[in-house]
């Protein structure tokens, strides 16, 4: 992807609202970005409908996140479980 188009592409992913982080990487791929959805059917209506009308994204690769052991979802994770447990 030459670097103007990845540019927009960026730009386009950063201002959906159901994307919460967005990376530009080197390796295999250009872009990896962290989707939040309540349910499989929320995540595949922002794929399709949002992510995939983006001109630029000829394809992607999905991977779920299970459970999170380090990072900003687990401070997540911790204020959830109090806030449910007050």
């Amino acid at each position: 992807m030459e670097q103007s188009q990845k540019e927009k592409v960026l730009l386009a992913l950063s201002e959906l609202k159901s994307i919460e982080e967005v990376y530009e990487v080197a390796g295999e791929y250009d872009i990896v970005s962290l989707v939040s959805a309540s349910c499989i059917e929320e995540f595949r209506d922002v794929l399709q409908k949002k992510i995939m009308k983006i001109k630029g994204i000829k394809s992607t690769i999905t991977t779920i996140i299970l459970e999170p052991h380090k990072g900003p979802k687990c401070l997540l994770k911790k204020v959830n479980v109090s806030t449910l447990k007050q």
